[in-house]
């Protein structure tokens, strides 16, 4: 398997692991805890390790989610916390989310260890929002709940590559949403209000964006060899399939 492949294959699994830990009812209870809503929660949860910022800058580097929906969420929650405050119960929650689901998994240690490998080598050149995370200090030691958290870098990784490659394709984020699997639903689970743009004149593009996609989020799986980059990829397809 080539790190292009790696990624690729990856994709679907990283993305229903962090639809499984973002939805637990655990997860928002702690939203309703500090007086958010889920979606403010997760706004400023994810976009608060940048630190207290604009909510512009906080769109800018979400991408995929729409910017009027962010600076709602974002200020609402700048009205209960400061945003770094929100990122640190987030962080919490994500190692409480690894504890509790994680460590039955049989396989744990191997899959920390590649993954750490392909967490620490990634490229982070153009993706802020990735490279704070990855610098922020897990606060709890145990094996699960680090895992959790690299499995959350993944998936931060991924979407930076995402938003970069549907750029450089001369999409916006909005047109690669309506033309992926989901369509208007995602665009509106992701804060973007109709009426939408017509895209089936940019299918080629997509599909350009979909490759370079591949191929930036390769770089961390570059470290690892075809055979783990295989096995690395078999171990998150097995944990997806026993979570979701």
């Amino acid at each position: 398997m080539t790190p292009e492949q790696a990624a690729a294959t990856a994709r679907p699994s990283l993305s229903a692991l962090a639809r499984a830990f973002h939805e637990s009812p655990r997860t928002l209870r702690r939203a309703r805890l500090l007086g958010l809503s889920g979606w403010a929660f997760q706004v400023a949860g994810r976009g608060g390790a940048l630190g207290d910022v604009a909510a512009e800058t906080v769109a800018a580097t979400l991408g995929f989610l729409a910017p009027d929906a962010v600076a709602e969420g974002w200020e609402a929650a700048r009205r209960v916390a400061r945003p770094t405050e929100v990122s640190a119960s987030i962080l919490t929650e994500c190692c409480r989310w690894g504890i509790e689901h994680l460590h039955s998994f049989p396989k744990l240690d191997r899959l920390f260890d590649l993954a750490q490998q392909v967490v620490t080598s990634a490229d982070a050149t153009g993706m802020p929002l990735f490279a704070a995370w990855r610098a922020v200090p897990v606060p709890v030691p145990d094996p699960a709940a680090r895992m959790a958290v690299l499995l959350h870098l993944l998936r931060e990784h991924q979407s930076a590559a995402a938003l970069i490659a549907v750029r450089s394709a001369g999409l916006t984020p909005l047109q690669m949403i309506l033309a992926g699997p989901d369509g208007e639903a995602g665009a509106l689970a992701n804060g973007w209000q109709p009426p939408y743009p017509e895209v089936a004149p940019l299918m080629r593009h997509c599909l350009w964006a979909e490759a370079m996609t591949h191929r930036i989020g390769a770089s961390g799986f570059r470290v690892i060899s075809g055979s783990e980059r295989d096995e690395l990829v078999d171990l998150l397809t097995s944990l997806r399939t026993g979570l979701t």
